[in-house]
């Protein structure tokens, strides 16, 4: 049987967790008042709302997800640092393992409080913006920008803009990886609500974090590929 390339589970990672931030989305929109940690987009589009005086916009909730992703993808800058091949360093894994853990100790912390208001909802929600943006940070040097794990607004409008009935020349490997990263989110956008759905907010968190295990896991198995096909 062939195995894998490392190219391959590097992709694959990132998919991964190209889904993870979609599932995580999912709960933090529908369980905790409708904020997004890991797309800012829609973040940046509320707070203007909340501030000419929309009603039931987040105000609060979305300030402090727009720091926390800011601040989580200032420290990973930091602790990634610049200038490495492409694959993933040992502070990105690091870094990456480090985030998988917290996903799962915010599950249990959201388990022994119960429902969530107030300060307990704000703290979780910066704390999982904080962790996607240092992810963006983390998986940087992988090097695939087609796949960014958080955003897939410019990823839709390269894979459509560059296809061939866009006038486009991209390649068989742009267009597979932009469009499958696109589904990827919405994949995992579905998974995270259908378990709240089935079940509760820590429930549907836990199911985020078990994606995003599989794709720090993957990347782990990439860079492992990569050094022992290196020279």
């Amino acid at each position: 049987m062939r195995r894998p390339t490392a190219g391959g589970l590097f992709t694959s990672g990132l998919l991964l967790l190209t889904a993870a931030t979609g599932a995580i989305d999912a709960v933090s929109y529908l369980a905790l008042d409708g904020v997004f940690t890991g797309n800012m987009t829609g973040n940046v589009l509320f707070l203007a709302f909340a501030l000419v005086g929309v009603p039931d916009m987040p105000l609060l909730n979305n300030g402090f997800a727009l720091a926390g992703f800011a601040l989580g993808s200032v420290l990973g800058g930091r602790i990634v640092g610049r200038g490495h091949p492409v694959g993933l360093p040992t502070r990105s894994a690091w870094l990456l393992g480090v985030g998988a853990a917290l996903v799962f100790v915010l599950v249990g912390a959201w388990t022994a409080v119960g429902h969530l208001h107030g300060p307990a909802e704000i703290t979780l929600t910066a704390v999982l913006a904080a962790l996607m943006g240092a992810q963006v940070a983390a998986v940087k040097p992988v090097g695939n920008t087609d796949i960014t794990t958080v955003v897939v607004t410019s990823t839709l409008a390269n894979v459509t803009r560059e296809s061939r009935v866009g006038g486009g020349r991209q390649t068989r490997t742009q267009w597979r990886d932009r469009a499958l990263a696109v589904l990827a989110m919405g994949a995992g956008a579905a998974v995270g609500a259908a378990v709240l759905r089935a079940a509760d907010g820590p429930a549907a968190l836990a199911a985020s974090g078990v994606v995003f295990v599989a794709g720090v896991a993957a990347l782990l198995l990439g860079r492992r590929a990569a050094a022992t096909a290196a020279p």
